[in-house]
């Protein structure tokens, strides 16, 4: 199966109702579609996954296997499409749900972050300051980890109000993504947190390379 995904990863056209008879772990990354739009953009468009019942099923059953029987105390969601996979694992999980904003969208005090995401821009991003009590267990969830510039802007918030990412031994929460991808940023943030992500090990060069 590993072969068929990576021959035909971005041209696949998969019916958004089939569901093929070997799930393994990946196959719904076939679902995702390429960055037909330039280098403005991100390079892969993993809406289309969302679309597919199963696919984003087993998706999230991926991404949520490694942090089975760990004290989650709430999971949050980076700005913007982490919302989408933040949300549905907090449903799954049974637990609240923090949304980590860009900057100027919240109401209430925050506390903010400037940070550098994967195209070179400049932002800051935000958290309200009643959201997180020391010590509280956070799984944070993005869409992907590219650079690891906008994920690494999120843990840098939420330990700064005392919550807890992840520890050596126990790792008492960690960190999710469909992709984390094997660059600089993306290490950095592998060997100091529990990381669960989708990519089968076969694909993950081409990932890392955006074929």
């Amino acid at each position: 199966l590993h072969a068929q995904c990576s021959q035909h990863l971005w041209a696949l056209r998969m019916d958004l109702c089939h569901v093929p008879a070997a799930r393994e772990k990946g196959w719904y990354l076939a679902l995702m579609a390429p960055n037909v739009k330039g280098p403005n953009y991100a390079w892969l468009d993993p809406s289309r996954l969302y679309c597919h019942p199963q696919g984003l099923q087993d998706c999230m059953a991926d991404l949520l296997q490694p942090f089975q029987g760990d004290p989650i105390d709430m999971v949050a969601g980076i700005d913007a499409m982490g919302f989408i996979l933040g949300a549905a694992a907090a449903a799954t999980l049974q637990k609240g749900f923090l949304a980590i904003r860009k900057a100027g969208h919240l109401c209430v005090q925050t506390l903010a972050q400037p940070y550098t995401d994967y195209s070179g821009r400049e932002k800051v991003m935000e958290v309200r300051t009643d959201a997180i009590s020391p010590g509280l267990r956070i799984l944070l969830v993005d869409q992907w980890v590219e650079t690891g510039g906008t994920m690494r802007a999120a843990i840098q918030l939420v330990e700064r109000l005392g919550g807890v990412v992840a520890a050596p031994t126990p790792c008492p929460a960690g960190i999710a993504a469909i992709c984390i991808e094997d660059s600089e940023g993306g290490q950095w943030i592998r060997e100091r947190y529990k990381c669960a992500h989708c990519v089968p090990p076969g694909l993950q060069p081409r990932f890392d390379r955006h074929q």
